[in-house]
């Protein structure tokens, strides 16, 4: 077969398997890793025998060294600096101690339970340092932990990755060079040399390639983004032709100077090279996966999956407890961290090139790293990855619901319910094309964009991507629908709400993941204009175990009279805008409006002017018609008398009729039960035909 048309076929077979792999990992929900390293053991040449990496010779080096710096420059561009701040002193410790923890326990472990020489127990511990975003981001997608958490897991993952690989290369060196004796002052240079000169290219690069684009007006968005890709292997290659494995640093360095240049295009910029590292980890992880050999797994022996779990569960926690001893993180959080730390393709990468030098010198040993660096990859993500979501669960530190909110329009409606949320400390974004209503949010000390919902550049100025909430609420419905159909495609927050009508004329595909706003067929004008007369009032009511469905019926009797809207719902001290989908539970408190046109009558009559709403417990919401159940006492039967034969019946002499006496006093009605008693209990009987025996009405008894 033509050479050619077999690194073809490889390539094909490669990209094939990686995209696959990554779509059954987004049906199923797991760390697209998983089906990753499954794909490629099963098609290398220990399973199917479909993919040959030793093909590419060189080339796969090649291949490695470019999409590292890819994956790597994807990272650092998603880093968010805000959030990084909170957490500096645990993550600076993470890169720093962190480190050496790591580097010193794993080779300890692998000494001594793998059985490794002490130079190649030290070299897997600095390949295994790292982590990698490669594997923390996708698991943090699903996985929805406390944002401080989740930032201190993605920012290790991003800055300890060329710590780690720039560690293993110095470590490597002093194992082919023989420096034995000098072995800790050789890292302490190797590392400063070239963290120093990465950084530098990388921030300089960053800084001229930021103004650049922002100047260029004349080339297209996607041509930017073209310009962006050429720099970064521009900048990786001139780092590594200076001081090798220096080029890592620089594409992290890279990618945190263009996030804080400030891009127009920064969005547009993220998802292309969030696609192009997606493509590049589908290709390197089953390429890498596929050139494990099975038979040197099982030669590790039972040490090697002991070493795995004693980084695990002891020098994993280790690292976690001792550099965030004086932190703000509580220990649930601090549990979890230790748990979580599963390794990507940057160990994988360095242990597949360490092998091949390790046998081309003639040192022993490199297949046995490769195997050990793939069984930690393994374990910690099968293991770590598939646990996460239940620990986090337990734990309780997961984050269901995203805080703050971006709401499009400006009326009194939408400026009610930003106070609210601002009372409850989540920050609250207005976006008006409205200038003078833009001014009156302003004086609310409601942070207001005048700009367009339509453009995902308002958007993302908005902070959409972190909020938990979109609401579009102005008066034009279809426009409401449209922004919103635009907040979905575009960002895909947590909650996507809008006022629209029941049944929209032309409703997108999207809209099926828009969700209607309070209440159907709501009139927000005639709301808002209740706002401005002051003819309403603001109410809140807490959902009762007892007497639920009649509590619910009445309130939904008001809505229906459009006489009440519900606003906002909390539960589990969360605060959310309600929805039409939403199920009402006991215990959940309901903030709501109330028509009330009497505030608007004494408001012209006084003259005063409108105060701020306060909530408060209203009597026509709190007055619920519940029926009370009376028990039904038992009828006595009475007996029936038999009557006898018509042919024998005689006719009966009617009784005498007692002589009618007229009492000497008037009857007095009785004062007490007693006497109440022993006038029911008057065994003496009373023609109804006479008048006379007739006892008068008693007041409060039954007739």
């Amino acid at each position: 077969m033509d050479s050619g048309f077999e690194l073809t076929l490889l390539m094909v077979t490669t990209v094939l398997a990686g995209i696959g792999a990554q779509v059954c990992a987004a049906y199923f929900k797991v760390p697209s890793i998983v089906f990753l390293l499954s794909f490629g053991i099963v098609l290398g040449p220990d399973g199917l025998g479909l993919v040959h990496p030793n093909l590419l010779g060189n080339g796969l080096e090649v291949i490695v060294g470019l999409s590292v710096a890819l994956i790597l420059f994807e990272g650092g561009l998603s880093l968010e600096l805000r959030d990084l701040g909170k957490v500096s002193g645990s993550l600076r410790n993470l890169v720093t101690i962190g480190t050496l923890v790591t580097l010193v326990g794993g080779g300890m472990a692998a000494h001594w339970l793998s059985e490794f020489p002490w130079p190649i127990a030290f070299l897997y511990a600095s390949i295994v340092v790292v982590t990698g975003p490669t594997v923390i981001s996708p698991l943090l997608k699903q996985v929805k932990v406390e944002r401080q958490v989740a930032t201190l897991l993605e920012g290790e993952g991003v800055l300890i990755d060329p710590v780690g690989a720039i560690l293993a290369v110095v470590v490597l060196d002093i194992i082919l060079n023989g420096t034995t004796a000098t072995a800790p002052m050789t890292i302490v240079v190797g590392l400063s040399a070239r963290l120093g000169i990465g950084s530098l290219i990388g921030i300089v690069g960053g800084w001229l390639v930021g103004n650049f684009l922002k100047r260029a007006n004349f080339m297209a968005e996607d041509l930017k983004n073209l310009v962006v890709l050429a720099s970064l292997w521009g900048l990786f290659g001139l780092a590594q032709l200076l001081r090798s494995e220096s080029g890592l640093m620089t594409t992290v360095t890279f990618g945190i100077m263009l996030r804080a240049s400030g891009l127009p295009e920064e969005r547009l910029l993220r998802r292309f090279k969030g696609q192009l590292t997606m493509l590049a980890i589908s290709v390197l992880f089953i390429l890498l996966a596929a050139d494990l050999s099975i038979a040197t797994l099982f030669a590790l022996g039972w040490g090697g999956p002991l070493t795995v779990l004693a980084l695990m569960l002891l020098v994993r926690p280790v690292n976690i407890w001792s550099c965030t001893w004086n932190s703000d993180l509580n220990w649930r959080q601090k549990v979890f961290l230790g748990w979580v730390a599963p390794r990507g393709i940057v160990s994988a990468s360095v242990a597949s090139l360490f092998a091949i030098l390790l046998t081309d010198r003639g040192i022993n040993g490199g297949e046995a790293i490769k195997a050990l660096v793939f069984l930690t990859i393994i374990m910690t993500v099968f293991i770590q990855g598939l646990t996460a979501r239940f620990l986090a669960k337990t734990l309780g530190i997961t984050s269901t619901q995203a805080t703050g909110a971006v709401i499009v329009g400006s009326n009194p409606l939408s400026r009610l319910l930003a106070r609210l949320f601002q009372e409850r400390g989540e920050e609250v974004v207005i976006i008006e094309t409205d200038e003078e209503d833009c001014k009156k949010a302003q004086q609310d000390n409601i942070r207001t964009i005048l700009s367009s919902a339509f453009d995902a550049a308002t958007l993302e100025a908005a902070g959409l991507e972190d909020a938990g909430t979109f609401l579009a609420m102005s008066s034009n419905g279809e426009v409401n629908l449209g922004v919103a159909q635009r907040a979905v495609e575009e960002f895909g927050p947590p909650r996507v709400l809008a006022i629209f009508p029941r049944d929209p004329q032309s409703a997108p595909p999207a809209s099926q993941k828009i969700i209607q706003a309070f209440a159907p067929d709501l009139s927000i004008k005639h709301w808002n204009q209740y706002l401005l007369d002051g003819a309403v009032k603001l109410g809140e009511t807490r959902l009762r175990y007892f007497g639920l469905e009649f509590q619910q019926a009445h309130l939904q009797a008001l809505m229906r009279s459009q006489e009440l809207i519900p606003l906002l719902l909390e539960r589990d001290d969360r605060l959310q805008v309600m929805s039409i989908e939403d199920e009402w539970k006991p215990g959940d408190r309901i903030l709501y409006l109330l028509h009330d046109p009497k505030p608007k009558l004494l408001k012209r009559l006084s003259g005063s002017s409108q105060k701020q709403l306060v909530a408060d417990r209203l009597p026509a919401v709190e007055e619920v018609p519940v029926p009370i159940h009376v028990p039904e006492l038992p009828v006595p039967e009475l007996p029936v008398p038999e009557l006898p034969p018509p042919d024998t019946v005689t006719p009966e002499t009617p009784p005498e009729t007692p002589p009618k006496t007229a009492p000497e006093t008037p009857v007095d009605p009785p004062e007490s039960p007693d006497a109440i008693a022993e006038t029911k209990a008057d065994p003496a009987p009373a023609s109804p035909s006479d008048p006379s025996t007739v006892p008068s009405t008693v007041e409060g008894s039954d007739s």
